[in-house]
């Protein structure tokens, strides 16, 4: 294993080359004000975050990553185009994997750019791949936008597809709710005795927690409303259900996805972008002939990821972490900025990972 010191080298090695690409070297604080973070991802952050308290500054956490802050930075008082790279510690807790570490070192390197999107996003892609070169790792790749580009145009409510849209980062979740949107999964007796009630709120018992009566016939209104809603047809079902199954080669998963869009054509401006990114990809001299694309790729673990996605495994450890991943992430920067947006894609390395797997390369 190597040690903190050679890590840090090479974590410093890995800032440099980023500097020589045109990146400016940015510090974030380590700790960082939790409010920020439970707006962007919810009470789930706090199961894999840790959390402390300031009587000053209220509520903060040991920071998970980069991006977030660098996002705030940039959006604060960032130039068009900006690249930034940096380099320190993120933490992480791992109840769930207590093998994996719960502090390590990370690199990244960011890429804010209103006018060429596409070629961002290879030129992240193949910087961070060059410097992976002589590693024993296989890249895979994916495009989240896809998948959100089919929900938004899908002949149900609105409050189905905002639904669908949240859980698309909880695969089950999401399962669950098309399904269920579906007509496949039956409803509940309850709530069809719930819905069936001239009066639903004259037969429950006392009131239980902090909701009140206002907001729990906002949540029947909004039940029955689910209930008028016609199930999702089964040929868009179908259709979303052949998309989440794609997995090939970059240019053959673009045709399969050109077939799927005949049932789902609003995918097909998303389906422009992957065509302008898999030439820009050929133009940074990737081999997109044997680049891994697959829809579902990111879904558990790239929350605010929203289009081009990808990561380095290790090839022969697949008990390892991710060596590298990283993505496109539009909407965070609208989140971030107050009402202003730049494109926006980033990558991240773990230098400790890298020299691991030189030890052990033939």
């Amino acid at each position: 294993m190597p040690s903190r010191a050679e890590t840090l080298e090479q974590a410093a090695r890995l800032r440099s080359h980023f500097e020589a690409a045109g990146a400016r070297s940015v510090e974030t604080p380590i700790l960082q004000p939790a409010e920020t973070l439970l707006d962007l991802y919810g009470e789930d952050i706090r199961g894999r975050a840790y959390v402390t308290s300031d009587a000053l500054r209220g509520e903060q956490m040991l920071r998970p990553d980069f991006t977030v802050p660098v996002v705030q930075m940039h959006m604060a008082h960032g130039a068009n185009p900006a690249r930034y790279t940096y380099a320190g510690e993120v933490f992480r807790r791992q109840e769930h994997d207590p093998d994996r570490a719960n502090e390590y070192v990370q690199v990244g390197y960011e890429v804010f750019d209103r006018d060429e999107p596409d070629n961002a996003d290879a030129e992240v892609f193949a910087l961070i791949a060059q410097v992976l070169d002589g590693l024993d790792v296989r890249a895979s790749t994916g495009d989240i936008g896809i998948l959100m580009a089919a929900v938004d145009g899908l002949q149900t409510s609105d409050r189905r597809k905002a639904a669908l849209r949240r859980h698309i980062w909880r695969p089950r979740r999401f399962r669950a709710l098309l399904d269920r949107y579906a007509g496949r999964t039956p409803v509940p007796p309850s709530r069809t005795a719930l819905l069936a009630a001239s009066d639903p709120l004259a037969q429950t018992g006392p009131k239980i927690g902090k909701r009140g009566t206002s907001e729990i016939e906002e949540r029947i209104a909004a039940l029955r409303d689910d209930a008028n809603t016609p199930p999702i047809s089964e040929s868009e079902l179908r259709a979303l259900e052949t998309l989440l199954s794609v997995r090939e080669t970059m240019p053959f998963a673009l045709e399969q996805l050109r077939d799927v869009a005949v049932d789902l054509p609003q995918i097909t401006p998303a389906l422009d972008r992957l065509e302008a990114r898999i030439s820009a990809l050929s133009e940074h001299g990737i081999d997109v002939g044997k680049l891994e694309f697959e829809a579902s790729y990111g879904r558990t673990s790239m929350e605010y990821y929203d289009g081009f996605v990808f990561g380095f495994y290790a090839e022969r450890r697949p008990d390892l972490p991710p060596i590298a991943t990283g993505g496109r992430y539009d909407a965070l920067t609208r989140q971030l900025g107050n009402g202003a947006e730049i494109p926006a894609v980033g990558g991240v390395l773990r230098p400790g990972l890298m020299l691991q797997l030189a030890e052990v390369a033939p």
